[in-house]
Formats: structure tokens, sequence, C-alpha cells
């Protein structure tokens, strides 16, 4: 056995699938989307962006060389950040319409997921919550393959780009939730890090953040072996738990952020830290699309759907909204208190990763010890004290707890089991660190 963690348990699976993105990275790869885009048969494309990100140079550049190869396009700037139901069914329609044979997305997650929606219910036309994962959705599994799919990122938290995930909020139920399954990840995920020089450094800070809590997630996920094992192999799920295959890129891509996220804070107009960063957010990608997040990322769509406060300076929006990490790193260091004892070794490893000396600190300080290290990283980034910092209070955790508990394909991932009261508490944890 590669690693004791993955020892096996009656009646766990024996074996995890290796689902790897096809994935186009360096200085400049935007400019050959075009002959990409041939290459995949499109010939009727839509582009999928957002009203801010439709002006900047990435989309400029992915236009022109669509346009070099003669490629027809039409495009569909209507994405919402941090997107909603309404906007996945407004990409929907317009991709019935137009009947397309490809699709572009430039831009960040958002873009990406509503491009991946798009795609989905104009290729297996659907009520919208027959592919939504249960208990909010039917989970429908998708009936086939899906028209090509270039996502080129402009951000680097979500990694969109390597999944086949595709989340939004739910206006009415005030929840967040998505589709996932495999035949949503992209043909191709196009990673130019001069993308990232329009990020102001609060988004930046949000993005890192989301991908060291991928990555860990992955890392401190429960093992693949302690997941019930599928009647058969095409039932296994896309997010399988920790595996050897996402511990190499999780623990690479944690290292990542460590050492290129606050130099890119401390200096925008650095081009150096760009690239490992987009570099960590792909890594992260790689590895929780076959691993799978979990408690951060659960209690996240619960903090982002009940949002309070408009979004904070450099997200656009007239309407409340958390950006997705700053929902997930608010969260964090609670979670990982709570599930530190579960697997030790991995909350050190992650906390070593992030650049903690952790020579001296016992097994049982380890989830205090990686809830210390991601404070601290916290406090230098700026990002919001716990929830409390996002406008939450004690009166929120029963509708937080209750919105938190329905997301139980990333529960059933932590290393531990939790009922509703663990979530509760751990809501009250998260209410403030400093």
């Amino acid at each position: 056995m590669l690693d004791a963690y993955f020892s096996f348990s009656e009646g766990g699976d024996r074996a995890f699938t290796v689902e790897a993105p096809k994935i186009k990275f360096g200085w400049g790869a935007l400019q050959e989307v075009g002959a990409d885009a041939k290459a995949l048969g499109m010939t009727r494309v839509a582009l999928f962006t957002d009203p801010r990100v439709q002006h900047l140079e990435p989309v400029e550049t992915v236009r022109k060389a669509l346009e070099r190869e003669g490629l027809d396009v039409a495009v569909f700037a209507e994405v919402e950040v941090e997107p909603t139901d309404r906007a996945f069914q407004a990409g929907a329609r317009f991709a019935q319409e137009g009947r397309f044979d490809g699709f572009l997305s430039v831009g960040g997650g958002s873009c990406m997921d509503t491009a991946k929606a798009a795609n989905l219910y104009s290729t297996w036309p659907e009520d919208l919550f027959a592919y939504v994962n249960a208990p909010i959705g039917r989970a429908q599994p998708v009936p086939g393959p899906l028209k090509p799919h270039i996502a080129c990122p402009t951000t680097f938290g979500t990694a969109s780009e390597c999944t086949g995930i595709a989340i939004c909020d739910f206006l009415e139920l005030g929840v967040k939730s998505g589709i996932s399954h495999a035949a949503l990840r992209p043909s191709l995920g196009v990673l130019d890090p001069s993308a990232l020089q329009t990020l102001p450094p609060a988004v930046r800070a949000a993005n890192g953040l989301d991908v060291f809590s991928h990555a860990c997630e992955s890392v401190t996920a429960r093992p693949f072996t302690h997941r019930p094992a599928p009647e058969t192999p095409t039932q296994r799920p896309l997010s399988q738990g920790a595996n050897p295959y996402s511990d190499l890129a999780c623990l690479r891509s944690i290292r990542l952020i460590g050492e290129h996220l606050l130099p890119s804070l401390a200096d925008p107009e650095a081009l150096e830290p760009l690239e490992g960063l987009m570099f960590a957010g792909m890594l992260a990608g790689i590895g929780f699309g076959n691993a799978g997040c979990h408690v951060p990322h659960g209690m996240s769509y619960a903090v982002a759907g009940l949002a309070k406060e408009l979004p904070p300076d450099g997200w656009p929006g007239d309407h409340a909204m958390v950006p997705h990490g700053t929902s997930v790193i608010v969260n964090a260091p609670a979670v990982f208190r709570k599930t530190g004892p579960a697997c030790p070794e991995r909350h050190l490893q992650a906390a070593e990763a992030l650049g903690m000396d952790i020579r001296d600190v016992a097994r049982a300080d380890a989830g205090e010890a990686l809830a210390q290290q991601v404070i601290h990283l916290m406090q230098q980034a700026q990002l919001p004290n716990g929830i409390s910092g996002l406008g939450y209070t004690e009166a929120d955790l029963p509708a937080l707890t209750e919105r938190a508990w329905a997301q139980q394909r990333l529960l059933v991932n932590a290393p531990l089991p939790l009922s509703e009261a663990d979530v509760r508490d751990l809501f009250q944890g998260a209410l403030r660190y400093w």
C-alpha cells in the first residue's frame, strides 16, 4: 500500500479512477485557441464571458484567434459573477437558439460553469433540477457526450477548466449547489498566466485561498478505500476521496500558494508570481477533480447562499454576494480543528507545505497547527475575520446549518462522520478567529 491512510476497509472501494483533464499551459497560449477550436471540429462557436471581462484583452485575443481560423463566433456576455440558476437558464436558452457546435469560455469559474451548464442543457434538454446534485436536485446522470468546450480562465481559484463540476446559486432556495459529472469536464483548458494581470489584489487573495482549500480538503478527505464500493465501475463517483494521484498534485499546489500568493499581493505588477499561482490552481483542480472537497466547501454554499452584504472591492454587482474563495476559507480553520484527529499526519503535511515549521508540533495538535497557519495567511491577505466578518451572527447559525447540511455530497467526503449538530458547532467556531 502506497500510504497507510489507504488501508482497505470492509465494504470499501479498492480502486480509484484517474480523470485527467487536457491542459495547455503557458504565456501566450490564448493566441492558439482558434487552431485548438478548429481541431475539435468547431465551426460555429458560443463564446461565454461576463460584462466586465468582455472588455479585457483576453476576450479580444480569443475572438481574434477564432476569427483568424474562419470560425463563426457569437458572444454571450451575460454571465453573472457567482452565477445563479437564472443565469444558467439564460445561457442554456442562448445555446439552444444559437445551434452552436462548440463552446469557448473566457473568464473566471462563473463563465466556465455557465458554459458547462449551457452545453449540457442545450445538448440534453431537461428541467433545471434534473442533473443537479441530490438532495437539491434529482442527480440524473448525463445521458451522453457534450459538444466540445475550451475553457480559458482569467482567474486561478476555481480550476473549473479541470473539473466536471458546475455550481450556481438557487435564488428561491437561498443555497448553492450544482452538477457533478465527468461529461462536463472541458475538452481543453487553456491557461495563460498573462490573463491574471488584470486581477485586483482582493480577487487574487480570495482565489489563492480557494486554491489552498481545494488542495487541503482533497488531501484530508476520507480515503478512497473508505468510500463504499460501487455496484459497478461506472457508478464510481467523480469525487472519490483522497488518493495517491491527487495527493501529489495537491501538496505541490499548497506549497506554490505559500510561496507566491503574498508576493503577488505585495507587488500586483510582478509577473513571476502569476505563473506559480496559475499552476497552483491547475494542480489543485486536478487533485480535487478526482478526490473531491469536503466540509469547508459544503459550509461555503450556505455562507454564499445567504449573503448579507454587497460584494467587496474588486467584484462587480449590486446585490449581496460573498466571493467563492472567501465563503470557503472563513470556515476552514474551524473545520481543520475538528478533522485534525482523523488524519493528523495529513494536516501536518498541509501546514508544512504552507510554510510552517512542524518539527516540534505534536500529532495531537495537528488540526490546531494547520488552523493557525491558515488564520495567519488570512490575516496577511486581509480576508474577513470568520463569518462574522461577512455580517453573520449567532442568530444565523440555524439557517446556515440547515443549508450546509443539504450538501451531503461534500460532507460525506470528510475524514470523519459529522452530525447536523457538529455542523452547527463548526459555524459557531467559524464566527471569528482573532
